[in-house]
């Protein structure tokens, strides 16, 4: 059952006596009642964004600093005329489906970063890299299921803010991290709208993510990389 924008409202207003410090089951940081929908909250996109090192070509810009009423080309993509001319003699050095560049989601030496800022004018993200980015608001949930989407227009725009990452957890504090992709060539500005949070009751007892030794995420601030995927010996029957 989820929450509307009211009982969102409610429950930040209210303290919670079974949470920690009486906190209310709802905290959104900073907050601002415009963005309050009928049944979600809309979030802001921070100001920094991580590439893995690894997937970007050498030579290539992970991003483009917008300048509005410039003309770009394919030249803008490349740090220098060399690369430049290296990016037409040999296009498949620069291709993202290159095994090359593969990510190995077991593997921590490929999970390194680069860091790159979203300045006030504006960033062009690429369509050939994956962007990890973060939500300017910093959110706890308690008793509730929060979970993330995109914004329509954010999605008529074709820019993807989470692949599977869109589901928290009750208990979980922390700002959200974003896995950007976009279809074309296209300009994000820091704290632009960039998607929404939701919640949801449930059933059973609780397994708070902030007391979960397990958990990986639990207090992150700013874009996270991903934690390694473990390879475990399941034993079947």
């Amino acid at each position: 059952m989820q929450l509307t924008g009211p009982e969102i409202l409610r429950r930040m207003h209210t303290p919670n006596m079974s949470n920690p410090e009486h906190k209310p089951d709802i905290i959104i940081e900073p907050f601002d009642e415009k963005c309050l929908g009928s049944n979600s909250y809309d979030l802001h996109l921070g100001n920094q964004l991580k590439i893995y090192k690894h997937t970007l070509p050498y030579g290539m810009r992970p991003a483009i600093e917008y300048k509005r009423g410039q003309k770009y080309s394919m030249r803008d993509w490349f740090t220098d005329y060399g690369a430049y001319l290296d990016f037409y003699r040999h296009p498949e050095k620069y291709d993202p489906r290159n095994p090359k560049y593969l990510l190995d989601p077991c593997d921590e030496k490929l999970h390194e970063t680069q860091d790159l800022e979203i300045p006030s004018g504006g960033l062009i993200l690429s369509p050939d890299v994956g962007y990890l980015g973060h939500t300017m608001e910093y959110t706890e949930t308690y008793n509730l299921f929060p979970y993330i989407d995109g914004k329509s227009s954010v999605g008529r725009n074709f820019i993807l803010n989470h692949h599977t990452a869109g589901r928290g957890d009750d208990g979980f504090c922390g700002q959200w991290t974003l896995e950007i992709r976009v279809l074309y060539p296209t300009v994000v500005y820091p704290n632009m709208r960039i998607g929404q949070i939701y919640y949801e009751q449930f059933i059973g007892d609780r397994i708070p993510y902030n007391e979960n030794r397990a958990s990986h995420y639990n207090g992150q601030m700013g874009p996270t990389p991903a934690a390694i995927i473990p390879i475990e010996d399941i034993k079947q029957r």
